[in-house]
């Protein structure tokens, strides 16, 4: 029996059965055939989307990786013969959907893992924490990214060198087309670079993964070029086949209160990030209130905690005057630094804040105070026309509308006012564009509305988490892929992710089924051109946690990283990472914390179980990951017993024959 079988007792909370004491009636119509000792229905193994990677914007393969790195799934050979590493083999899976695993394990807020069926186990599976360590691996070895087709003859212009103008090259090369990338900065990397903080992206992490989308032939970029003041639109269309806009989100927004506008010290988190990340804002004021509550406002307030403040200032030095300009601040006055009063207001209570839990409970340590339900009123001002406090109430969310409560008014001095409220689109010189909002309005496919040779992506379609922004490149260059080559694109699956492909890794095992017979078969269980009992509803349905046998699992507690705590008294000039990749052996344990949903393991319940001995093992040299057991119909009675002790819900029983 496998290290996955049922321990000596349920575990607390579940049963090992999946009907109550007591219960009669049959919960689905389906089930009613059961009038016997027997029916009709045998065992079908049906594979299904598992809820952590239908929820992961960028596509990942989550579940395909983590049998990886379980060991569940063996590496192939490489190309040459030798063996491949499973960090290697795992790296590969990770990438096929986004090509930066070392910086997404260290930022991304893991939707994935809010929807982990785990969760109603024990705790959910440490996904970003493995991602991270595969990722860092893969730099370590110097790892490449898989070798594109040969070149197709097609280019595509991509403008915008951020996470889904990267994402979006990558994946069109990897479909054969040459890609160019246009971007203003000097420097590529987007919001990565340019926004989020290096102690959360370390620069040396952010060079590697893009350094290996740039060492791909036909692969280019040019910095420091803006599209539509430095090239104009119509040469772009005249000299590439497609255009793809990943321009993100460089204009914040200001606060709709009265006495904002034209305030010298209220500025936008974009702007401050920018400057910070540029190596110009070296401190800042005493009394900051950033207004947010999302990752943005956590990373201007942990920022604004690093930085602190000095206590003689002149005009220049001021903050705004850094941010909305082009000084620099003198790094001698950093020695002089002291601990800066940071207030960061959302108008969601503090738990439904959008913000990632892990960052705001290190704010919080650092010494950044968080106060939610409240909203903001005014901005006040002294006799210079300078903002000296914050007018702010207690309010109530009716749905995204705060409300005020009426009588909780009440004020916050402050040096320096930071919105971090949203952000939108620089689109001068790219009017034609504009939806009117700053953004640029994409269909399904993400082709740009009535522009039969543009897509676009990431937050310049609407602003969210950075991979989203990678599976806005992935969609949108399938859909330049379709549109090169004629085909109109079509429906996309309604479970838009990167799925397991059962058929193309029996191609690749050299096992592919044989060609079909002409005439009908009744009947295919000894057939060799079909995929015995097998159905794929992933691009359909996701498997959630009442599909599962959850008596299978023990409670297993999670394998944590190592997290460097900054203490509020030592918070200032620290700028070391704080997260610490989990090793080959932690990485392992975790990744079998996985139940797999919607694809078989390999537990043996189903063989054990069986009381006709109808269920085997496939022949070893037969085996494919869901391809572990097959069914003997002519001793099968339809009793259900495999499909009640399946843990991961891929056993469902259907009609048939033998």
């Amino acid at each position: 029996m496998s290290s996955q079988t049922l321990a000596d007792t349920p575990p607390q909370g579940r049963s090992w059965r999946r009907f109550k004491e007591g219960e009669t009636a049959f919960k689905r119509w389906t089930e009613q055939i059961f009038v016997g000792d027997s029916s009709h229905k045998c065992p079908t193994y049906v594979h299904r989307t598992p809820p952590c990677q239908a929820g992961c914007p960028s596509g990942h393969d989550i579940r395909g990786w983590l049998q990886v790195v379980r060991g569940l799934e063996k590496p192939p050979a490489r190309a040459d013969g030798s063996p491949m590493p499973w960090q290697e083999y795992a790296f590969l899976k990770m990438v096929a959907a986004n090509p930066f695993p070392a910086i997404m394990g260290r930022v991304c807020p893991a939707p994935c893992e809010d929807g982990c069926n785990r969760n109603q186990v024990d705790d959910f599976v440490g996904i970003n924490a493995v991602e991270h360590m595969v990722g860092d691996w893969a730099i370590a070895h110097g790892l490449k990214l898989p070798e594109p087709p040969p070149l197709s003859g097609k280019k595509v212009a991509v403008v915008g060198g951020g996470p889904a103008g990267l994402a979006a090259a990558y994946h069109l090369r990897q479909k054969g087309h040459a890609a160019t990338i246009f971007e203003a900065e000097e420097t590529l990397g987007g919001w990565m670079r340019h926004g989020i903080p290096g102690y959360r992206t370390p620069r040396q992490v952010l060079d590697a993964e893009i350094g290996r989308i740039l060492a791909l032939d036909g692969i280019e970029a040019k910095t420091g070029v803006r599209i539509g003041r430095d090239i104009p639109l119509a040469t772009l269309e005249a000299e590439y086949d497609a255009v793809f806009w990943g321009i993100g989100t460089q204009r914040g927004r200001g606060l709709p209160i009265e006495g904002w506008a034209n305030t010298p010290n209220c500025i936008s988190g974009v702007d401050f990030l920018r400057a910070f990340n540029q190596g110009r804002l070296k401190h800042v004021s005493r009394r900051i209130i950033v207004v947010g509550g999302g990752d943005t406002s956590i990373d201007v307030a942990s920022v604004a905690r690093r930085l602190g403040h000095i206590t003689e200032v002149h005009e220049k030095d001021r903050p705004e005057n850094v941010i909305l300009g082009q000084t620099a601040h003198d790094v001698a006055t950093s020695a002089r630094r002291q601990g800066a009063e940071v207030v960061l207001t959302s108008l969601f209570p503090v738990e439904q804040m959008t913000a990632a839990e892990r960052e705001v409970r290190d704010a919080t340590h650092e010494g950044v105070s968080i106060r939610g339900g409240i909203m903001p009123l005014a901005v006040l001002h002294d006799g210079n026309g300078r903002a000296r406090a914050l007018r702010l109430c207690e309010c109530t969310m009716d749905g995204t509308r705060p409300v005020p409560v009426a009588g909780t008014e009440f004020e916050l001095e402050a040096d320096l006012i930071v919105s971090a409220i949203g952000q939108g689109g620089d689109m001068e010189g790219l009017e034609e564009l504009d939806n009117g909002k700053g953004f640029i309005d994409a269909d399904r496919t993400y082709r740009v509305k009535g522009r039969d040779r543009h897509f676009v992506g990431g937050d310049v379609v609407r602003p969210h988490l950075l991979t989203t922004a990678v599976g806005h490149g992935r969609v949108a260059a399938q859909s330049i892929d379709g549109m090169l080559a004629g085909t109109p694109a079509g429906r996309r699956p309604k479970v838009d992710v990167h799925h397991f492909n059962l058929l193309a890794l029996l191609r690749a095992q050299g096992r592919a089924p044989e060609p079909a017979p002409a005439e009908a078969v009744r009947g295919t269980n000894e057939a060799t051109f079909a995929v015995h009992n097998f159905e794929d509803r992933a691009a359909k349905e996701i498997i959630t946690h009442e599909g599962l046998f959850l008596g299978h699992f023990p409670d297993v507690e999670r394998h944590r990283r190592d997290e460097m705590q900054v203490d509020e008294a030592a918070v200032i000039g620290h700028f070391d990472e704080r997260l610490k990749a989990l090793g080959d052996d932690a990485a392992i344990a975790e990744a079998k914390r996985c139940m797999s949903c919607g694809l078989c393991f390999e537990c043996d319940n189903c063989v054990i179980f069986c009381p006709q001995d109808a269920v085997h093992r496939v022949r070893k040299a037969e085996r494919a990951v869901g391809r572990y057991v097959e069914t003997d119909y002519n001793r099968c009675v339809g009793c259900h017993i495999c499909h009640d002790v399946c843990p991961t819900g891929y056993i469902q029983m259907g009609l048939g024959e033998e």
